[in-house]
């Protein structure tokens, strides 16, 4: 009977060592498609209020931000991948590198 309990008890304790390592891998939630068409909104602004200094490309500034109401207008009707990919070109415009989410 003690063998029996033990075995369970060995079994009950993998079980949940597993569950653990599980659960803690899962742990960092994955952004969504809306997350990150915030937050590369928030790089732009801030790319476009860097480039705004004297000597900057006036007509890349008017060009960047034209492309920032694109892009919110597609991340607000659902178009998020569109977003997405609006908000990168107007950060390359910039020279600025959009920021990876997957690092």
């Amino acid at each position: 009977m003690q063998r029996r309990s033990t075995g369970w008890m060995g079994a009950v304790s993998g079980i949940s060592l597993a569950m653990l390592a599980v659960a803690s891998s899962g742990a960092e939630a994955a952004v969504t498609r809306s997350e990150y068409c915030s937050r590369l909104g928030l790089q732009l602004d801030g790319a476009i209020q860097t480039k705004a200094e004297p000597g900057a490309s006036v007509s890349e500034i008017a060009e960047a931000t034209a492309l920032k109401e694109k892009a919110n207008r597609f991340c607000a009707e659902r178009k998020q991948a569109q977003g997405i990919r609006t908000y990168a070109n107007a950060l390359k415009l910039l020279g600025v590198t959009p920021i990876d989410l997957n690092q």
